[in-house]
């Protein structure tokens, strides 16, 4: 299977929980699936049919923080609203309240994204709009962009990846967790929820619970370390079935 192979490093990142607004903005482990589809856009620099697009990605970090930020609440103006300027008094039709909050970020992100797509080689080579990864102001670089081959093997190992959730089954390891899977911009971004699996650690396949039902083989990054006679799998997810 030829895929695209893009690897990505920046300074910060962060991943909003989109429910959370006051207080405290916690943030996921790792990268949702809308944001990978945002990220995929900007470097097309348009939107793409998501349709028959799949990644997978391998993410991790240097640690966890937390920072604090100011966050600028607007609303209608009261009728007695009003401002100087030039001398001359000045009903306001806004008015804005400045709100403190904790924002927890991720240190030192390392992304390997895995697409289905290796003909968009060129737009990650020269990507239309700045490299982020998450926030607008999370810059970030491409280090490697390149074409690869996976191959199948009955045994790999996952780490620092989503796993599909229909896996629970198989493997205790790693955290359940709803994620965005897709925001439709085309219609007021409607967003889709999907529930996965966060593995943090490294898990090899051979120590799963096998069923009849499971695959009998995963694909399989060759360039990746071996571990315990194995090499790391990667698992691949759409945005849209």
């Amino acid at each position: 299977m030829r895929v695209l192979k893009v690897e990505l490093e920046g300074l910060t990142t962060s991943f909003r929980y989109p429910h959370f607004m006051w207080g405290r903005q916690p943030t996921f482990p790792m990268p949702p699936p809308a944001t990978i589809y945002g990220h995929i856009c900007s470097a097309v620099g348009d939107w793409v049919d998501p349709r028959g697009v799949e990644f997978g990605y391998v993410f991790t970090h240097d640690g966890q923080a937390t920072d604090l930020e100011c966050c600028h609440t607007l609303s209608v103006a009261s009728s007695r609203a009003a401002f100087e300027w030039k001398g001359e008094r000045i009903s306001a039709n806004l008015q804005g309240v400045v709100n403190p909050l904790k924002r927890d970020f991720l240190f030192r992100p390392r992304l390997t994204l895995y697409l289905n797509r290796p003909d968009w080689l060129e737009y990650f080579h020269a990507p239309r709009y700045p490299v982020v990864l998450g926030r607008s102001q999370d810059l970030a670089t491409y280090t490697r962009v390149t074409i690869i081959e996976l191959k199948q093997c009955d045994d790999v190992y996952y780490e620092h990846t989503l796993l599909p959730f229909k896996w629970r089954t198989c493997t205790g390891r790693g955290v359940t967790i709803t994620m965005p899977r897709f925001v439709n911009y085309h219609n007021n971004r409607e967003p889709q929820f999907d529930r996965y699996i966060a593995l943090q650690e490294r898990s090899a396949t051979a120590d799963w619970v096998r069923y009849e039902c499971e695959p009998l083989s995963h694909w399989v990054d060759s360039e990746t370390p071996e571990w315990r006679g194995c090499q790391r799998g990667v698992v691949f997810h759409r945005f849209l079935e």
